[in-house]
């Protein structure tokens, strides 16, 4: 059997929690870690009009610059600040660590592909699909 070889990875489901008290959700992104490929990358929703349909009535600039966060902590960016500048792994950890805000990920699933970055967008539409 030829083909390339299978990656075994790890993702949660970025949620928009618009109002936390009541644990009503809608998936908004998918965030993807293949340590063994050496891949993190995270994929949103960052339409402003599909995001208020999403989750109408919240401050959607704060949501954005949520997502920009989490996008570029993911990336590496060092403007993010320190957590930014962790390995992969970490980075991965701290962007799916429980919380209670606005912006909550599912628990950590695993799953195993042969092309990360094509996984990742199967999720995604599997996950969040068009807005």
């Amino acid at each position: 059997m030829s083909g390339a070889p299978l990656v075994d990875y790890d993702f949660a489901i970025l949620r928009v929690v618009p109002r936390v008290h009541l644990s009503a959700f809608a998936n908004i992104g998918v965030v993807m870690h293949a340590r063994t490929a050496e891949y993190l990358a995270l994929r949103a929703v960052s339409d402003p009009s599909a995001l208020a349909r999403i989750a109408p009535g919240l401050d959607l600039d704060l949501l954005a610059r949520y997502l920009e966060s989490c996008a570029a902590i993911c990336a590496g960016d060092a403007a993010a600040g320190e957590v930014a500048l962790a390995p992969p792994s970490e980075r991965f950890h701290w962007l799916t660590a429980p919380r209670s805000d606005v912006l909550q990920s599912s628990p950590v699933h695993e799953g195993v592909c042969a092309d990360p970055a094509k996984e990742l967008d199967l999720l995604f539409d599997a996950y969040v699909g068009a807005p």
